[in-house]
């Protein structure tokens, strides 16, 4: 609703009202469902709880190269805010559920912060291994120590990346990623199941020869 009032000299000012901008912003704590590969909005001042579910970040260059910024899940806290890159995306990976929290309310800036500098240092290690394999196996007994489910055969990823997202995330191809993956399975040090699901066996992965 706005409000317009004339004063001298010929000037107006448009006077916005107040209970129409709170109206716009988001409820405190209020969840929101997103479905698979959609993106969370990168609203000001707003930040993201996940709830349930999975969601990379990541930005692009000039020529289109995706350049992953980080993985999270359920309790992990994301937005805009947290990174000065440009364009940031947060897509979702499976269904996602999600707690909008209000930057003037957040109290917890301190963990949060630590958390994805933690995790930018972890991802930058393993992206700094010369071999495609080596980086590869590093990353999946991340995802698998991070976000894993315990199962008979070793511990699950299930978070649907395809072979395209594991690429992106260790700058390598498609290509290049289904092939190590198939050497993998071949070696015993993992099982590959339907939608884009992997089991890791830990046993077997520390002894993989770097």
């Amino acid at each position: 609703m706005y409000t317009t009032v004339n004063t001298s000299k010929n000037r107006t000012i448009i006077m916005v009202s107040l209970h129409s901008s709170l109206s716009n912003a988001p409820a405190k704590n209020a969840k929101q469902h997103f479905t698979r590969r959609s993106f969370l909005p990168d609203q000001q001042n707003v930040l993201w709880q996940i709830e349930k579910g999975f969601v990379r970040t990541f930005t692009y260059l000039e020529d289109g190269t995706t350049v992953a910024l980080g993985l999270w899940g359920p309790g992990d806290i994301i937005g805009k805010v947290l990174s000065k890159m440009e364009p940031y995306q947060m897509e979702c990976l499976t269904k996602v559920e999600v707690k909008s929290l209000l930057m003037e309310n957040w109290y917890q800036a301190q963990e949060t912060l630590l958390a994805h500098i933690q995790q930018a240092e972890e991802l930058m290690v393993i992206r700094s291994y010369k071999k495609v394999d080596t980086m590869l196996i590093k990353l999946l007994a991340w995802l698998s120590k991070k976000f894993g489910l315990q199962v008979e055969q070793g511990r699950l990823i299930d978070m649907r990346l395809t072979h395209e997202d594991l690429a992106e995330m260790l700058g390598s191809t498609r290509v290049t990623i289904t092939r190590i993956l198939g050497q993998f399975e071949e070696e015993g040090l993992i099982d590959r199941l339907s939608l884009h699901r992997i089991v890791v066996r830990e046993e077997d992965i520390w002894y993989y020869e770097i």
